[in-house]
């Protein structure tokens, strides 16, 4: 073939695409799925073809974690209590090829420059990455001067973060929210982006209050406003949700609680409404009534699929596998406007890829066309991994 061309031919893989497509079999080239099929007849040279046996494997889309402190959160419990950095290698062992990073309640430590910065080596390391302006604050902090000049000018910029019903908020009124809102939407527009506004959502009094106000008494879409953290406030996120809006829960350690939550959102509202994230590398601080921090915890990435997987294995819970897939696959990659590139196993979606064992252990990841890790052995490197 040449011409710099490479081919990976997957076999006798049981596809959730992440609908349930049965056996099929897939060729890439390159970073891209060329096709899918129930079987491919293929010449190929075999010093540029790679043919994988898949029986018994599930073949699942890349999973996408649309709220990742890639650089650290944290700083509740003073300087020492900073987050570490997220490591590639974080992501892919878990099977997540895809973040979009974010600031938490610290944007004077940390910056949205060293965000962007991140997100950009995060994809030199061969996953894909995207981030969003702004913090906890308002007004945001950013790179241009402004959400709008982020948003249209900065590639890897989907989008703006705040904070609401939070004490560690700015208390932002309705009209400061509607007005970062409108910021974001229109350079969203000028610059083909979703333009989202991705709120922290708290236990705060409040609610989502302000933002279903501003959604029944604004020309604004409900599709440009994302809580997230939304255990936190169930009711107004189910009501938010069938107002059309997309609602995102949040993984933690405590796996079974979790998918109790999502199964009972899931018989509650569309299930393309709703979506799952880890908090990875952010700040579980535990305050006391009077809002002192008596404890700290640290989000993980690992949590994002161990809370899916508990969600399919669990058949009390009464959810199919195609279902729980979608809310870190499809519907993630439908909200942030990268689908069908991202969250989905079909000719001319990304080769970025999942391989599940029979008791649905991550096995195999794909990114962007290259293993990263293999037999359930992280076969890509940090940067630093080999320097001493």
């Amino acid at each position: 073939m040449g011409d710099g061309l490479m081919f990976t031919l997957i076999r006798n893989a049981h596809v959730f695409a992440p609908e349930d497509l049965g056996q099929k079999d897939l060729l890439i080239c390159n970073d891209r799925i060329i096709a899918v099929e129930d079987h491919i007849d293929f010449a190929w040279d075999p010093a540029e073809t790679e043919e994988i046996n898949a029986a018994e494997k599930y073949l699942v889309p890349g999973f996408i974690d649309q709220h990742v402190h890639i650089i650290g959160g944290g700083g509740e419990d003073g300087f020492a209590s900073l987050i570490p950095e997220l490591q590639m290698t974080d992501c892919v062992r878990y099977g997540v090829t895809t973040v979009v990073g974010l600031l938490g309640t610290d944007g004077t430590a940390k910056s949205v420059r060293a965000l962007v910065a991140k997100t950009k080596a995060l994809k030199e390391q061969g996953i894909s990455a995207y981030c969003l302006t702004g913090s906890y604050a308002y007004p945001p902090v950013t790179v241009t001067g402004s959400v709008a000049g982020d948003i249209a000018f900065i590639d890897e910029v989907l989008g703006v973060k705040i904070a609401i019903s939070d004490h560690r908020s700015s208390n932002i009124s309705a009209d400061e929210l509607a007005y970062l809102a409108t910021q974001a939407r229109t350079a969203g527009l000028l610059a083909g982006k979703p333009g989202i506004l991705h709120m922290h959502t708290g236990r705060g009094k409040k609610g989502l209050s302000d933002v279903i106000r501003i959604v029944e008494e604004t020309d604004i879409p409900v599709s440009q406003f994302r809580p997230t953290h939304c255990g936190n406030q169930y009711e107004d996120a189910v009501k938010f949700a069938h107002m059309g809006g997309y609602i995102d829960f949040t993984s933690g350690p405590e796996t079974a609680q979790n998918a109790a939550v999502l199964s009972k959102a899931l018989h509650e509202v569309p299930v393309k409404q709703v979506t799952l994230s880890s908090d990875s590398n952010g700040s579980f601080p535990k305050w006391s009534e009077d809002k002192k921090i008596i404890g700290m915890g640290i989000g993980r990435t690992e949590t994002l699929y161990a809370t899916i997987r508990h969600l399919i294995k669990d058949a009390s819970l009464d959810v199919n596998m195609s279902d729980a897939l979608s809310l870190i696959t499809s519907n993630v990659a439908e909200g942030l406007g990268l689908y069908p590139r991202k969250g989905a196993v079909r000719k001319g979606s990304d080769a970025d890829l999942v391989m599940l064992d029979q008791d649905l252990n991550v096995t195999d990841v794909m990114a962007r066309g290259a293993f990263m890790m293999r037999s359930g052995e992280v076969c890509a490197k940090n940067y630093y991994d080999d320097i001493r």
